[in-house]
């Protein structure tokens, strides 16, 4: 499975957020945090953190995309 990043995107954006925003709730910087979405590297607290602040009701769909091959 790997990261939707480009949907995490539009739900910070249409909630209100900017990328800093989230970036300082995880206590990383903002590089970071776009480092991290490009390469999905974000651990299950980080994804917990994010799901809770956008109020996501059912993360896993927003965060993962099964690989189809």
């Amino acid at each position: 499975m790997k990261i939707q990043a480009d949907r995490i995107r539009g739900e910070i954006v249409a909630r209100g957020f900017k990328q800093k925003d989230l970036a300082k709730a995880l206590g990383i910087t903002a590089h970071a945090f776009q480092y991290r979405l490009k390469t999905g590297r974000f651990n299950s607290d980080q994804l917990y953190t994010i799901a809770k602040m956008l109020k996501l009701e059912n993360p896993w769909q927003i965060f993962f995309a099964e690989d189809i091959t």
